[in-house]
């Protein structure tokens, strides 16, 4: 049976809500039935923009609406998810999930009863630098982070765990299979009211280390990861989509898609350290995110990042507030 296309909007229309707009006109299987934001000028704006209905109440949007995406403050997020689940709405939110982990595991429950989807942009785990590395066997004995971006009003409401850390949280506890053990962290107050920046080390019970840095007050921007593990180290480069492998290698063992080996004699054996640089494929992210929702509303995919795992990285984010908080006493 075919399934047509699902009625989708876009509640919040600011600076990250203009890109849903545009991206949900461009997936096939999505109908942009219409916007909502609370900011007139704005919302009339947007709605000239990309020729979409513009809806003043909120209420009438969503009974209009099958699935919407969330772009609306952090401090919001829950009253918004909660009107629209309650009007029977599936939900994309941007990340974090919530401002509390109280507000997501209501957010949950409520998924859950209605059997509605609850998907979070966490967009990082759909970045193709990332995508790059599916053909490997991960394995992380130790991740580095740093993400670093120059001073914005835009996303001051939050600390900067919550505002950009947090993308590198879900990351790794994407990639290390082990509970955590130990948060510690330290963070200052420069400009906002909250951290401005961070640094936090996380503890598996694997023994796996991850040693995070965010800072919303750089001259510039960076986001790279690196992963260690044994044979292998990997940097990963969000911004730039580039990823780099170092393989230890037996020397007889072929390594077709090797830019460069070096021969290596190590403990009597001889071996090679190749390097890699995976194929990165050209794609826009945020789409492919947003079209991943609306397949897992058709049910024909299930979500990249779904309310569970954007609770699990809330969970770690607070800790880290928490430890944060402990240090600055």
């Amino acid at each position: 049976m075919a399934i047509g296309k699902i009625k989708a909007g876009v509640i919040g229309v600011g600076h990250l809500g203009h890109f849903h707009v545009g991206q949900l006109r461009q997936i096939e299987a999505a109908e942009l039935i219409g916007i909502y934001d609370t900011d007139e000028a704005r919302l009339q704006a947007i709605a000239e923009e990309f020729s979409v209905p513009a809806f003043k109440d909120l209420a009438e949007f969503l009974e209009a609406a099958t699935a919407v995406s969330i772009v609306v403050p952090t401090p919001d997020h829950y009253d918004v998810a909660a009107q629209a689940m309650e009007s029977g709405c599936h939900v994309f939110i941007e990340k974090p999930i919530t401002s509390t982990l109280e507000e997501a595991d209501s957010l949950l429950r409520m998924a859950a009863g209605k059997d509605l989807v609850l998907q979070v942009g966490h967009i990082e785990r759909l970045n193709p630098a990332i995508s790059a590395l599916s053909k490997y066997d991960l394995a992380p004995q130790f991740l580095e982070g740093h993400r670093l971006a120059k001073f914005s009003p835009r996303g001051a409401d939050v600390p900067v765990v919550l505002d950009l850390m947090i993308h590198d949280i879900d990351v790794v506890l994407s990639l290390v299979k082990s509970e955590l053990s130990d948060v510690r962290a330290n963070g200052v107050s420069v400009i906002s009211g909250t951290a401005d920046i961070a640094t936090a080390r996380l503890e598996f019970k694997s023994g796996t280390v991850a040693n995070l840095t965010a800072s919303r007050i750089s001259q510039r921007q960076m986001r790279k990861l690196r992963l260690f593990q044994e044979h292998m180290y990997i940097s990963i480069d969000f911004l730039q989509q580039l990823t780099e492998v170092y393989r230890l290698v037996d020397q007889k063992q072929a390594v077709d898609d090797a830019v460069l080996t070096v021969p290596l004699e190590l403990n009597g054996e001889q071996q090679l350290i190749a390097y890699e640089k995976p194929d990165i494929s050209s794609y826009n992210a945020l789409r492919r995110e947003l079209s991943n929702f609306i397949g897992s509303v058709s049910g024909l995919e299930k979500p990249a990042v779904d309310g569970y795992s954007a609770r699990a990285a809330l969970d770690v984010a607070m800790q880290i507030q928490d430890s944060i908080a402990k240090s600055l006493k």
